[in-house]
Order: structure tokens, then sequence, then C-alpha cells
């Protein structure tokens, strides 16, 4: 499969609902060159792909460029894979290995600003449980129960509520949507976070945790529950 055979995979539409097979399948798929097992893998991983390499590089036309040189390099080193990591570890490997080295590239011929990750401020320590309390670091007011709810009503309240969720994400600054996505709805464990983007075990909590928490906040300003969940020091 060349470069331009990868192109016109990658524009198909998206099916993410599907499961995708197990590794051993997977792996053996792509030994046979099998464009059916191919396509789901790029279908399922190539969005989270473009949002990692679009941290290290200027444009998204780079960023794609980048998924694409991965995908072909997955191809040509699929034989050598020995599955000492599970196989969507190995391609995010392959993957952020090329996007620093673009990275590099890009930046020794042009600056640049760099943005920082502390536009949103950590939640205030008030809203969590102090040392004294019999749970202590323990949110002092747990979020509501979820209202059980069936029929068209409920419904409209679930697809809101992703909505929301949704726009809620892509308003964080690009490293902490980046983390929030992979371990949160990728499901990356920590340990693949931080060997992907680079980060320190405690850099990647930090990050998360405010990811999170302006998640968290936007969803209270956009359901009206901020009274409910808010305390006075």
């Amino acid at each position: 499969m060349d470069r331009s055979e990868l192109g016109r995979v990658t524009t198909r539409p998206l099916d993410r609902a599907s499961e995708l097979p197990d590794d051993a399948q997977l792996v053996a798929g792509l030994r046979a060159r099998d464009d059916a097992v191919f396509a789901r893998l790029v279908d399922a991983w190539t969005p989270t792909m473009l949002r990692l390499a679009r941290v290290h590089v200027h444009t998204s036309d780079s960023a794609a460029d980048i998924v694409q040189d991965t995908w072909l390099a997955v191809l040509r080193g699929i034989d050598g894979f020995e599955g000492r990591s599970a196989l969507r570890t190995w391609v995010f490997r392959i993957l952020a290995n090329i996007a620093k080295t673009t990275g590099t590239r890009e930046r020794r011929t042009e600056v640049r600003p760099l943005v920082g990750d502390d536009g949103l401020p950590a939640t205030p320590t008030h809203r969590f449980r102090d040392a004294t309390d019999e749970f202590p670091g323990h949110w002092r007011h747990p979020p509501m129960p979820w209202p059980e709810m069936s029929g068209p009503e409920g419904e409209a309240l679930r697809a809101e509520t992703r909505v929301t969720v949704a726009a809620a994400i892509r308003s964080l600054p690009a490293r902490q949507r980046l983390v929030v996505t992979m371990r949160d709805i990728d499901g990356f464990s920590s340990d693949d976070v931080c060997s992907l983007l680079g980060l320190t075990p405690a850099n990647q909590r930090v990050i998360l945790h405010r990811g999170r928490t302006a998640v968290r906040a936007l969803l209270e300003s956009h359901f009206g529950s901020s009274a409910r969940w808010s305390a006075t020091p």
C-alpha cells in the first residue's frame, strides 16, 4: 500500500463504535496486508494520532503527514513486531518518534511562541475535605447522582451531555486536551501517556487534573448546578 492508497483509506467515514479484534488478529491481518483490517485500525486510531502529532508541529497538514508516515512505517515494520507491548502502544510510539523528529526540524527554521498549560486554575482547595476530616482529600460536596431517565427525555439529556463534554474538551489548552482525551476517552494508561508525550508522572497528573477540573467547571456552568457543588470556605 503506497501513500496515495493510504490517503484514500484515511478519508473513509469513521465507524468508531465498531470493536476491534484482539492484537493477534490485528497483527495477522496487517502482516497479510488485509485492507479491511488496516482500514478499521486507521479509522479507530487516526483521530487521536492527529491530536498527538499536532502537539509537536505547527500545522494540521504537518500532523496529517506524520500520521500517514506512521501508518506506512507500521506496514513496513509489522513483520518485526514482537508483541512486547500492545499493538496500539507500538504504533503510537512510532508516531511519537516521527512527530518529535518533524517538530525539531520545524523549530530549526521557525520560531514558535510557547503556550503554557496554566490558563485554567486547579480546583479550589476548599472544595476538598481537609486533614482533620474522616476522609481527607475527598470532595466536600460530591457530584449529585445522575438522574435515571428513560425515553425521549433521557436520550435528549444524554445527547446534550455528550455534546457539552465534547465541547468542553475541545476548549482546553492543547496539552490538557490531549492528555484528557488519551486517558479518559482512548483509555491509555498513565505510563503510556508519559512515554508518548515525554511527561514525568507528576506533570501528567497535574495536566490531567487541570483538564478534568476545567471540564467539570464547564459542565457545572452549563447545567446550572454550580450552587449544588460549591462550598463556602
